[in-house]
């Protein structure tokens, strides 16, 4: 039978167990969210799984509620056919984004994860403003990254080579593994940093190739893929993200492809995403130099000398307006919810009396 530490379950999330379980509870991991329903993987199997009361009355933000990748405390019923959620261990790592649209406020991509595989194809997907949000975005939840270029056989071995020199020309150092599903190329690379009990996120655009890199290591056509377009590019098919165990004991969390990335409250992730820029911005004059029209500016400098690329320089400084922008209406919109939040608690404990 599978131990829950096969699932990843480390002596990391062991040292809150006094604290969140109760003792008819047991430890389970969420592998899968669909809107308010749960799927629940424990040593036996996967088990469907609803939010307790007690926890949903509890919760001020979506930020709290469980997420792919989650551990939490259950109770089982109907002779363990179902679950409900009563807890929430805190999590090791986690990937979040800003939720599209005009709402400001996080979106749980994932959590507990070991390794986000950044994934682009190498044909019209390759971008390298939104390769940096991702990054920022692992960055962000602690998470190590890891670029895949997908599709390489769809250019040849010149433009291969082009298109990685411009992501270390752009001050990108993350490792990069370029790979085909078709030929087979890059895969020796990339099982060599797959490792059993290990959890990876795959993040990426619709149809660069995801759910048929998982497709490649089950040996099979255990997800759903649609044929690629006109364009050789592949076409979005993943509805909702879920946790799969391979046989070899390592897990994938597959996400559908994101159309926004925003950032939000990000500002730690822009600092190792951008290390580059932070490292030139200790030499500034002003401590609090905004790297705009300061005199002795040390980012400006090294774009004048040509040590640092205006593309690179303009990246940031968008990102950094964002996350900015975008934390300072988050806050406001907290503060409005608690207190709204303590309105409502009043009104009902005022109406119990």
């Amino acid at each position: 039978m599978m131990k829950l530490s096969d699932l990843g379950f480390e002596p990391w999330f062991e040292a809150y167990v006094d604290d969140l379980r109760q003792e008819d509870q047991g430890i389970a991991r969420v592998s899968a969210v669909d809107r308010n329903s749960y799927i629940i993987r424990n040593e036996i199997g996967e088990i469907p799984a609803e939010l307790s009361g007690k926890f949903l009355f509890h919760v001020e933000s979506s930020v709290e509620l469980p997420c792919v990748g989650d551990w939490v405390t259950v109770r089982y019923h109907n002779d363990d056919a179902l679950a409900i959620i009563h807890g929430v261990f805190p999590r090791r790592t986690f990937l979040r984004r800003k939720c599209a649209g005009v709402e400001v406020d996080y979106q749980m991509i994932a959590a507990n994860i070991d390794i986000a595989f950044i994934v682009q194809s190498c044909h019209f997907d390759f971008n390298l403003p939104r390769m940096n949000r991702y990054l920022v975005m692992a960055a962000d939840g602690h998470v190590e990254p890891i670029v895949i270029l997908a599709k390489t056989d769809l250019i040849s071995h010149d433009e291969l080579q082009q298109k990685l020199a411009a992501i270390r020309q752009a001050g990108i150092t993350t490792r990069v593994i370029a790979l085909s599903n078709i030929t087979g190329s890059g895969f020796d690379e990339f099982h060599q940093v797959l490792m059993s009990g290990r959890t990876y996120c795959l993040l990426g655009s619709s149809g660069v190739g995801k759910s048929t890199l998982i497709n490649h290591l089950i040996g099979r056509d255990a997800l759903d893929t649609k044929a690629v377009s006109g364009t050789g590019e592949g076409t979005h098919t993943t509805a909702r993200r879920q946790l799969i165990v391979l046989d070899k004991g390592m897990m994938f969390i597959d996400t559908p492809g994101m159309r926004e990335l925003g950032i939000l409250g990000a500002s730690d992730g822009l600092n190792k995403g951008f290390e580059d820029i932070i490292e030139l911005s200790m030499a500034c004059r002003y401590a609090d130099c905004s790297h705009t029209q300061e005199s002795d500016c040390a980012v400006l400098t090294a774009i004048a000398q040509g040590e640092l690329s205006e593309e690179r320089y303009f990246n940031y400084m968008k990102l950094r307006k964002e996350s900015a922008h975008y934390e300072m209406s988050y806050l406001e919109k907290r503060k409005k919810d608690r207190a709204f939040g303590r309105f409502v608690k009043t009104v009902k404990k005022n109406m119990k009396k």
